[in-house]
C-alpha cells in the first residue's frame, strides 16, 4: 500500500497534466444536441394547515376548476385552501429523451403557502416554448426542510416553500433531432478558447491517424466523420468525447461581496506592487443610565441613553509583490498581513485599477 501511494506522488509530481486533463464530452458539446426547458402550473395537495390562505385568488379559483372538471358542483365561498399550494413546476427536458422515460421535476410555491413539506403534485402538464405538451409530473414531493413556530418564534431549516420529485414527470412528446448525414459533426466549446480548441482538434487528429477535425474558430470545430462501413457515427463520437485533453483557461479571479468569497484562477499574475493594508475597527456601545427625583421631589424616573464610540486602526504592513508571482505566493503574501476574504476583495479591486493584476476581475 505504501509503494502505491509513493507511485501515484511520483506519477502527480512528474506528470501533473494527467490530473488537469478532461475529456471531450465535458469540454464541447455536439451543435444542436442540447436539452429543453420545461414549465406547468400546478397544485400540492395534502398540506398540514400550511398551504395558501384565503386571499390567494388564483389558488381557490384553479381548485374550483378542477373539482367542476371532476365532475362536482362546488360553491366557492365554502372553498378552504388551507391544504392546498399553487405551485409552478420546472424540468429540463435533456436531448434524445424518449417517451415513456422519466425526468426530475423542481417544484416551487407562486402563492403564501408556508410549506410543502408532505405534499403531493396533482398532475401537471409540462410544456415548452412552442405550446406542446412534452412531459406530465405528478407524485409526492421531498422538500428536505422544515418549519414550525408559533405567533412568539419560529423554527425554519432550509427552504420550505421548494420541493423535488426525483423521475416525477413522464415523457410524452419527443424533440425531433437527427445527427447529421453529410458525415460532418460540428462541436462547440462550452468555454470558447483558441488554445483549448486547438488542443482538441489535434487529439482527434492523432488517435485517427487522419487530418479529420479542424478547428473553425475560438468556440467550434468541424469533426469529418468516416464512411458507416468503417465505423458506425454512435461508435465514433463514443470514441471521440472520450479523448482527454487539457484545456486552458483565462486568468481570473472571482469575487462576491455578498458572501466574502474569492477564487483565483492557476494564471493569475501580478506586475511588482506594494500592499499596505490597516483595519479600521468602529465599536459603538450603547447603555442606560436611570435619572430619579430626590425624595419627596416632584418629578419622574426617566432612562438617560449613554453613547460610547471607540475607534481603533490597526497598524499597516507593507507587503512588497514582486513581477510574475503566482496564486500561491500572492495567497501566502496576503494572509502574511491578516487580510479576511472581505479585505482581498478591496485589495484586488485596488491592484487592478493600479494596473498591476493581469487577470480578468469577475464581482458577481
Amino acid at each position: 500500500m505504501r509503494r502505491y501511494l509513493i507511485l501515484c506522488a511520483f506519477l502527480l509530481w512528474f506528470f501533473p497534466s494527467l490530473v488537469s486533463a478532461s475529456r471531450i464530452k465535458d469540454l464541447a458539446d455536439i451543435e444542436g444536441v442540447r436539452s429543453n426547458q420545461l414549465v406547468g402550473y400546478g397544485l400540492v395537495v395534502g398540506l398540514n394547515g400550511t398551504g395558501d390562505s384565503a386571499s390567494t385568488e388564483f389558488t381557490i379559483q384553479s381548485l374550483v376548476n378542477m373539482m367542476e372538471r371532476l365532475g362536482m358542483r362546488v360553491d366557492r365561498d365554502n372553498v378552504k385552501v388551507d391544504n392546498v399550494a399553487a405551485v409552478m413546476v420546472t424540468a429540463e427536458l435533456p436531448a434524445f429523451a424518449k417517451a415513456g422515460s422519466s425526468i426530475d421535476v423542481l417544484v416551487s410555491s407562486i402563492g403564501d403557502a408556508d410549506s410543502l413539506v408532505g405534499g403531493t403534485l396533482l398532475i401537471t402538464p409540462l410544456k415548452a416554448p412552442d405550446g406542446q405538451v412534452y412531459a406530465v409530473a405528478q407524485g409526492p414531493l421531498a422538500v428536505g426542510a422544515l418549519s414550525f413556530g408559533g405567533k412568539a418564534a419560529k423554527v425554519q431549516k432550509n427552504h420550505p416553500t421548494v420541493g423535488r420529485i426525483p423521475d416525477g414527470a413522464t415523457v410524452e412528446r419527443e424533440v425531433p433531432f437527427q445527427l447529421p448525414d453529410n458525415r460532418q459533426l460540428s462541436y462547440r466549446l462550452r468555454e470558447a478558447d483558441f488554445t483549448t480548441v486547438t488542443r482538441m482538434a489535434e487529439a482527434i487528429n492523432d488517435y485517427f491517424g487522419a487530418s479529420v477535425a479542424q478547428p473553425l474558430d475560438s468556440g467550434s470545430f468541424r469533426v469529418q466523420t468516416p464512411d458507416p462501413q468503417q465505423m458506425p457515427l454512435v461508435e465514433f463520437i463514443a470514441r471521440v468525447e472520450h479523448l482527454e485533453v487539457q484545456p486552458d483557461m483565462k486568468a481570473r479571479i472571482v469575487v462576491s461581496e455578498r458572501s466574502g468569497t474569492v477564487v483565483m484562477g492557476e494564471n493569475v499574475r501580478l506586475s511588482t506592487v506594494a500592499v499596505s493594508h490597516g483595519n479600521l475597527n468602529l465599536v459603538i456601545s450603547e447603555s442606560a443610565m436611570v435619572s430619579q427625583p430626590n425624595a419627596f421631589a416632584q418629578g419622574s424616573t426617566t432612562t438617560v441613553p449613554d453613547s460610547q464610540v471607540d475607534i481603533a486602526e490597526d497598524s499597516g504592513n507593507l507587503v512588497l509583490l514582486p513581477m510574475g508571482v503566482n496564486i500561491g505566493d500572492v495567497a501566502r503574501a496576503l494572509n502574511a498581513i491578516g487580510a479576511t476574504p472581505r479585505d482581498l476583495i478591496a485589495i484586488f479591486q485596488a491592484i487592478k485599477a493600479a494596473g498591476a493584476l493581469h487577470a480578468e476581475l469577475v464581482v458577481l
